[in-house]
């Protein structure tokens, strides 16, 4: 029987809430790097009794990064939006868990399907697009494969496309309905011109209904 996969995905800003990561070894380090490559700007506390030397010198290079040499407390996790646990002792990922369950804080436990609200998908970025892919926690393996195909497929002229299509979009006077109608047949146009960038002078005529 098929499994279907039911999470909804979302994209958050990450600059405007707070992230914490409890654990600093290489799970924890791997974390941080993910939330980083892809939210330069999240604000993100690290607290852990010692710390991996590359997550140190990421604290130096971000200063949205803060680092807590502590023992895991309760009181950690108060006034927190997100959270990623990342220790190597699942009894206290298990005590954390609970701790956060009772002041309604998501939570990410590495490596513990069982105990995570949401998952660290992969995720494709060209400028502006971004692609979130999930194998609802079954296989990370694959999802970074099917990462590095899109990060193949798709071609990086797709920037020009999306800056195109917002300015369409803001310059197209209709209701919804008509609106994605037009919209539709220009990313149909858009897909026939291979080499976008190269042709822009042939694009800006083609669309010229559109822009005026």
């Amino acid at each position: 029987m098929e499994t279907k996969n039911t999470l909804y995905p979302i994209f958050l800003k990450l600059d405007k809430i707070d992230v914490l990561i409890i654990g600093a070894g290489e799970v924890g380090l791997e974390k941080l790097t993910y939330i980083l490559k892809s939210s330069p700007q999240a604000n993100i506390t690290v607290v852990s009794k010692e710390f991996h030397y590359k997550i140190i010198e990421l604290s130096h290079f971000y200063s949205n990064v803060v680092l807590i040499e502590k023992e895991y407390h309760k009181t950690d996790i108060e006034g927190i939006n997100l959270l990623i646990v990342a220790t190597d002792d699942r009894a206290l990922n298990v005590k954390i868990k609970q701790d956060a369950e009772r002041l309604d804080i998501l939570t990410n436990v590495a490596d513990d399907p069982e105990l995570c609200d949401f998952y660290l998908g992969s995720i494709v970025t060209k400028g502006a697009l971004k692609l979130g892919i999930s194998t609802n926690g079954q296989s990370p393996t694959l999802a970074k494969k099917m990462r590095m195909y899109f990060e193949d497929v798709i071609p990086d002229e797709v920037e020009f496309s999306t800056k195109l299509l917002n300015s369409i979009r803001k310059k197209i006077k209709a209701d919804l309905h008509h609106k994605i109608e037009n919209l539709n047949n220009v990313t149909i146009a858009l897909n026939s011109n291979s080499k976008i960038v190269d042709e822009l002078t042939l694009v800006k005529k083609d669309f010229k209904i559109y822009l005026n």
